[in-house]
């Protein structure tokens, strides 16, 4: 393949600082005032009405255009693929939740149809997802533990569970949390605090949900195995959790359970498999979850697994729709902690996901407004007793890969999720427990692959990889909330120790260009000689500016320390030469006064001997010889030093002193702070490192320079040297003579 030529240019123009770019460019000096901004923000007309009625509820916006042709059919065949996958994803997540398997089709319901009309995404479904559930079941396990609804049987006198009665306490726990969890999502999103899921990293999330399916495994075993193993709440509960199982598993397995869900795990295993070999032959994918909970039922109902093995079941499900029930607000002091996590956690897995397809499709996913949709979701779910929804990315592949377009693809989901709730079912009354915890295993394969991203990671970057690793021990080790919290903080500290431990190199010139890149690179890269251009790859702030100034003598050889006593010294002599002048000066006019009287009364003029002159003279005379020899400069040192920080993008206090000790909002911030003065001013400011370059090889008449660059391409030069201490965003030239 024929190289592509390389197009050359040529640029004639002079030296600019900051201030003749400003004049050439005719910098605006308007400042919209604060409160101007206020009552614009709060100004009401017509136009601006309707945009913020159609942005708050967008289905206003797009359904009125929808298009039958082109969306009806996909999004038919999409909703009701959706919808089958809701029945058995609904009723498993309900277990993991510690509900009732109804509330899971509740939970599928009422949710859906509150984001088709908030909502903003055109292709994720939401509904129960597997991390939220377990964080919803941690919640109701701890406030309604079934030691707290032990009855004891006169019969067989023993202490049973009062089922009945603790579930509907956890009801009352899972609707409350998820209540109190959207009103927190809507307050975030009503003050425009969509982004806070920056602090969810890729790594993190990755790291977290693979941590908290861990959690969800660990939680379904008891239904797996057929065992009522003692509860554990707290930091390291999974531990305890796990040993308990693996004490009961030998001792206590039912082996009809076991049998149960080892060839439904195999089933559906196969039969995904089989999905992704046709896919492409497919029109639908096969509904593999919905064909395993349809023969399960059928093979326990004939078989009667419940009377002949002890095989646990789902029980009675009751038709029809529960009324609305306002959360208990007594619980809300108690779960305040865990709601707040749960709105974090959905809200960043959901915008995730709908960023994903918003980019492949070409449209735009409004943050804020997400955050308000899924508050509404759960907070109008936990009235109707729902327990917290996200979005689910097996349901979304499904529901994108089978054409759907739009949220009526959800609705549609969600109108089968109505039929089944009204008339179907009951049927599913005999469907074994072990069979909706194996469609739960199942459907974590995706995020266990996950643990793949290690290596991938270890290649490409080793501190989102050591991020990776923390979270998923975090999450492990303490409950998916705590787990959360920690985990965001071990990433904050990250950033905060790269920072602290940044990259310093020495620039050079590529021949012949305007280019600088770090020596120690390149082979061709040379050093300007006389100029020492610094850099350092993290911003410059309390942290890290001691090292800053440590690492800046290291490379250019000067000890600061020396030059900062030295300019003292020679400030100090620069001052006692003043005082004496004035002295002089003083004594001269005296002088001069006598000399005037004297003319006038010869008798009283006095005469001085021939060679004779005031001592005063003389001490001045030589201090200035002292000062004007000390001036001369070292030819030790460089004639200037360039700091190229262009990765500073704020500054902190110590930071400023740390450029005195510098982006164009960083200029901003000098002048408001003012550090501009007549012996700084924007003359010292310019515009490329080698506008800053050009300036240090001319002649200074023997006075050294040190430049800073202060924002991407800014370079600042100081007419005097005073200390090593620069922030802000280009480059300061400082100048010092010593």
């Amino acid at each position: 393949m024929e190289e592509r030529r390389r197009v050359g240019y040529c640029v004639h123009r002079e030296v600019l600082d900051e201030g003749k770019v400003d004049q050439l460019a005719e910098k605006s000096d308007v400042r919209v005032p604060f409160s101007d901004k206020i009552r614009e923000s709060v100004r009401c007309s017509g136009p601006r009405l309707k945009s913020c009625l159609l942005s708050s509820v967008p289905v206003l916006s797009w359904l009125p255009r929808y298009s039958l042709r082109d969306n009806a059919i996909g999004d038919l065949i999409s909703g009701i693929s959706v919808g089958i996958m809701h029945l058995p994803q609904g009723m498993a997540y309900a277990l993991l939740a510690a509900v009732p398997p109804v509330f899971g089709l509740y939970s599928s319901f009422y949710p859906i149809l509150i984001y088709f009309i908030f909502g903003s995404s055109k292709h994720i479904s939401v509904g129960t997802y597997a991390v939220m559930s377990v964080m919803i079941g941690g919640v109701t396990e701890r406030l309604a533990p079934d030691s707290n609804f032990m009855m004891y049987v006169n019969a067989t006198n023993q202490s049973v569970v009062d089922v009945f009665a603790r579930d509907t306490e956890r009801v009352k726990v899972a609707a409350a949390v998820t209540f109190l969890s959207g009103l927190f999502q809507m307050l975030l999103g009503l003050v425009r605090f969509g982004f806070v899921v920056t602090y969810l990293s890729e790594p993190l999330v990755r790291g977290y949900t693979t941590g908290a399916a861990i959690h969800v495994i660990v939680s379904q075993l008891k239904y797996s195995f057929g065992i009522s193993p003692q509860r554990h709440s707290g930091p390291f509960a999974l531990i305890f959790v796990s040993t308990t199982n693996v004490c009961y598993l030998v001792p206590k397995t039912n082996i009809g359970t076991l049998v149960v869900s080892l060839v439904s795990i195999t089933g559906l295993i196969m039969v995904k498999e089989l999905n992704t070999y046709l896919g492409k032959k497919l029109p639908v994918p096969i509904p593999v979850e919905l064909l395993g909970i349809i023969i399960a039922t059928v093979i326990s109902w004939q078989v009667n697994l419940v009377e002949k093995y002890g095989v646990e079941v789902v029980g009675e499900i009751p038709s029809g729709l529960q009324p609305p029930v306002m959360p208990t607000a007594s619980l809300f002091g108690q779960v305040i902690g865990d709601a707040f996590a749960l709105s974090v956690v959905g809200y960043g897995i959901a915008i995730s996901l709908g960023r994903i397809f918003a980019l492949k499709y070409g449209y735009k996913v409004d943050s804020n407004q997400e955050l308000i949709a899924l508050g509404l979701s759960n907070s109008i779910g936990g009235v109707f007793q729902c327990f917290a929804i996200s979005c689910s990315m097996s349901r979304t592949m499904v529901q994108e890969s089978t054409g759907g377009k739009t949220q009526v693809a959800s609705a549609l989901s969600a109108m089968v999720i109505l039929v089944i709730m009204l008339w179907i079912g009951s049927l599913f009354e005999e469907l074994p427990k072990a069979v909706l915890a194996a469609v739960i295993y199942v459907n974590l394969h995706g995020m266990m692959k996950q643990f793949m991203d290690i290596p991938t990671l270890w290649k490409s970057n080793k501190v989102d990889m050591l991020v990776w690793v923390a979270t998923l021990i975090l999450t492990v080790l303490f409950n998916p909330d705590m787990g959360l919290a920690a985990s965001i903080a071990f990433s904050m500290l990250t950033v905060i120790f790269r920072t602290q431990l940044p990259k310093y190199s020495l620039l050079g010139q590529v021949p012949e260009t305007d280019i600088y890149r770090p020596v120690e690179n390149y082979n061709q890269v040379n050093e300007i000689p006389g100029v020492v251009i610094f850099r350092s790859s993290a911003t410059l702030y309390f942290a890290n500016a001691e090292m800053y100034q440590e690492a800046l003598a290291e490379k250019s050889g000067i000890d600061i320390t020396k030059l900062i006593s030295k300019k003292k010294k020679a400030e100090a002599k620069r001052l006692r030469k003043e005082k004496k002048e004035a002295r002089k000066a003083k004594k001269d006019a005296k002088k001069n006064v006598q000399e005037r009287v004297r003319r006038n009364d010869p008798e009283e003029r006095e005469i001085i001997p021939e060679g004779e002159t005031d001592s005063s003279e003389n001490e001045v005379e030589k201090d200035v010889a002292t000062v004007e020899e000390g001036s001369k400069p070292d030819s030790t040192l460089p004639r200037a030093i360039i700091l190229e920080l262009s990765p500073v993008n704020f500054l902190d206090t110590v930071g400023v002193k740390t450029l005195r000790n510098v982006s164009s909002g960083v200029i901003e911030n000098l002048e408001s702070g003012g550090f501009f003065s007549e012996k700084v001013s924007k003359a010292c400011l310019f515009s490329s490192i080698h506008d800053a370059v050009l300036y240090c090889q001319t002649d200074r008449s023997g006075a050294a320079d040190v430049m800073c660059r202060v924002a991407p391409n800014i370079y600042v030069t100081i007419q005097e040297w005073s200390t090593m201490y620069v922030t802000l965003s280009g480059a300061f030239v400082f100048r010092f003579r010593l």
